[in-house]
């Protein structure tokens, strides 16, 4: 589904990002580790075409679904169905729940119905007519990906949705993704917590230094994981 050539990225004169390449296959959920600063958001703003502007710029090929978007404007990539969950969430704090999920416009091929997201977020069901200035952080995080869905997403970038959660949450978070995988949904993930990263994903990439520095399976980080944690200074 997703397939990155050669990707590298600066900001001005420094460059975060050195000839990265990784695959994501349809129905996969792969994530994506490494340190702060190791260019982990960056790659995927890269891969929305959200890294332009301000001495900001990316070379290299970003082929979705066949098709390389490199030279796409991030609007009309959204529309071929590459969804983002920024590390903010992004929410509209005044609107309500289901003004949230309603007002951003349809953009992808396979958008969700208002049932079917209630459905796998029943929290938000309860809290459809709360603002999002009254939302706990685990009911923000679940609102920030159920409106990429609705919105159509078959590719769901999402940017560390477990930081600050609390630990019932994090595994709330990670029912949610493996259900949003059987709903034929492929995820690429920023994951600082390896443990999680494995009990959600199929395959791991470690990225260090702007470049992938090795991929893994799931065996490999739970018989690395103090290793991992250590390098990742967690």
């Amino acid at each position: 589904m997703l397939r990155i050539e050669n990707l590298s990225a600066w900001y001005g004169e420094a460059q975060v990002l050195r000839d990265v390449s990784l695959e994501v296959a349809e129905g996969e959920i792969v994530t994506l580790v490494g340190r702060n600063g190791a260019g982990k958001t960056t790659l995927l703003r890269s891969v929305l075409g959200l890294h332009a502007g301000g001495g900001a710029r990316a070379t290299g090929r970003v082929e979705f679904l066949g098709e390389d978007v490199v030279r796409l404007p991030a609007h009309r990539r959204a529309r071929r169905g590459l969804g983002y969950v920024p590390d903010d969430r992004g929410i509209f704090a005044t609107l309500s729940v289901e003004e949230n999920l309603t007002l951003p416009p349809v953009v992808g091929p396979k958008p969700w119905s208002l049932d079917q997201v209630y459905e796998t977020f029943p929290r938000l069901r309860e809290r459809r007519r709360f603002p999002g200035t009254k939302l706990s952080g685990g009911e923000q995080q679940m609102l920030a990906l159920a409106r990429v869905l609705r919105m159509g997403a078959r590719l769901l970038l999402c940017d560390e949705p477990t930081e600050g959660l609390s630990p019932l949450i994090v595994q709330q978070i990670g029912t949610i993704l493996r259900d949003v995988k059987e709903h034929g949904v492929t995820v690429l993930l920023i994951e600082q917590n390896v443990h999680f990263a494995a009990t959600v994903a199929d395959r791991h990439y470690l990225l260090a230094e702007g470049r992938i520095a090795r991929s893994l399976d799931n065996a490999e980080v739970r018989e690395r994981e103090h290793e991992l944690l250590e390098y990742l200074g967690i």
